[in-house]
């Protein structure tokens, strides 16, 4: 179960940020990635959830709204998984990196800000996941072969009730994955961030096409602001 977490201890003779940027930064196109798939997610469901309701929001499809969240809750929980498993690590790396000037004034002072409560939606979630991994055991350990009767339904209750997290994961992670690419490269200036990296890779595709005019790269994926929310 992740814990709140904390700038890690640096091996002995070396500075913190030296030991642990070339571990946390790895992740960052990951993070990015899920909390983009947690959006997605929230927003198939949005695009199609009126349709099972009559004028005044309840549902006359009860059948059809629910498999829809069903959906929704079990596309966001494997993205919620990702997070588990990297999101302490790039948290831990952000913050060992982030100066105080970063958290008043800068380009990602207000995505550190929101950082505030990332520890607290993880803790939670990750409760959660410990809980019905618990729950599944006890199943297969009580009555052999239940598991298999009753893993469906149980995968769909931790599912629902980790969607308020994994709603809260598609802000906080993407507030995450854009500090911790601004802030990699104060750890190693040399390596390129995934901005950079995106805007290479344009160049490089656009030269390599004969009478075609080098395209200018699109505005970075990591600072669009994020829709608003919807999804119930």
């Amino acid at each position: 179960m992740p814990t709140s977490p904390s700038s890690p201890e640096p091996r002995e003779g070396r500075p913190a940020a030296t030991t642990d940027h070339l571990a946390w930064r790895q992740h960052i196109p990951t993070l990015a990635s899920a909390a983009a798939g947690i959006r997605q997610a929230s927003d198939a469901w949005d695009a199609v959830s009126d349709s099972f309701c009559d004028l005044g929001g309840w549902p006359i499809d009860e059948k059809g709204y629910a498999d829809g969240k069903v959906k929704r809750d079990a596309a966001a929980w494997k993205h919620v998984e990702v997070f588990l498993d990297h999101g302490p690590e790039v948290l831990a790396g952000v913050r060992a990196t982030a100066g105080g000037a970063d958290y008043v004034e800068g380009p990602v002072s207000e995505d550190l800000r929101q950082l505030r409560g990332i520890d607290t939606t993880l803790e939670r979630a990750g409760q959660i996941q410990l809980e019905w991994d618990q729950v599944l055991a006890l199943m297969e350990g009580s009555m052999p072969g239940s598991r298999e009767l009753y893993e469906t339904r149980a995968l769909e209750i931790r599912n629902s009730e980790g969607w308020h997290y994994a709603d809260e994961l598609s802000f906080q992670g993407s507030a995450l994955a854009r500090a911790a690419d601004y802030l990699v490269n104060r750890v190693d200036p040399d390596q390129p961030s995934q901005t950079e990296r995106a805007q290479v890779a344009l160049a490089r595709s656009a030269s390599g096409s004969r009478g075609v005019p080098p395209v200018s790269p699109p505005a970075p994926p990591l600072s669009n602001p994020p829709a608003p929310r919807r999804s119930r």
